[in-house]
């Protein structure tokens, strides 16, 4: 069962090599239900070690470690979940590779995407943006009306992504998402100041 709340996604740029393990720690201290650890330009092996010591971290705080993309390297090192994307290996072959942890799908706007994933056994669905992303500038805005008929249609957790901050988490949280993630909210400025008011404005 996963838990419900903040899912935090770590960045290359917001959480730079030099400062992610401070950063991580804040959060996980804070309150943060789940940690996503997502590089998008080093290889596996520049970043192995770093994972490994962000796993730590996590389960320090018994808090699950997911990593974006990467499925050999989350199988590697024993991460406890993977995410995929629609640039990312297809959910069967990312299964295939990481055995031993839940995996998670972007579906952006699509049920039938949601569906689809369910069928084949992902254990979390992600839609979004749902505002613009400072972290992904290109992804489509998606209507939150999304979220209350995946609902509807899903028996797995669902996971609203995209833009989401201090001043708009109610509106997301208003559809009740078992997970809501959120990136540049968290790592700009005062970590724990804003963990504490996004937890505030998704349980508003």
């Amino acid at each position: 069962m996963l838990p419900k709340g903040i899912y935090a996604i770590t960045d290359e740029i917001l959480t730079p090599k030099e400062s992610i393990l401070t950063q991580v720690e804040e959060a996980l201290e804070t309150g943060i239900a789940l940690l996503q650890f997502r590089d998008k330009t080093s290889s596996d092996e520049e970043i192995e070690t770093l994972a490994r010591q962000v796993l730590h971290l996590c389960r320090l705080h018994n808090v699950p470690f997911i990593i974006d993309d990467r499925a050999h390297l989350a199988q590697k090192i024993g991460a406890d979940g993977l995410h995929i994307g629609k640039d990312d290996k297809s959910f069967g072959e990312a299964k295939a590779i990481f055995t031993n942890g839940f995996i998670g799908v972007s579906c952006y706007g699509s049920i039938r995407k949601a569906l689809e994933a369910q069928a084949g056994g992902a254990d979390y669905v992600a839609f979004g943006s749902f505002f613009p992303s400072p972290t992904k500038p290109h992804s489509g805005i998606v209507s939150m009306s999304v979220l209350e008929r995946a609902k509807e249609a899903l028996t797995i957790p669902i996971c609203a992504i995209g833009g989401i901050n201090i001043t708009n988490i109610h509106q997301v949280a208003a559809y009740k998402p078992d997970m809501i993630s959120v990136v540049g909210a968290i790592w700009e400025g005062n970590i724990k100041r804003n963990i504490t008011q996004l937890k505030q404005g998704m349980s508003l």
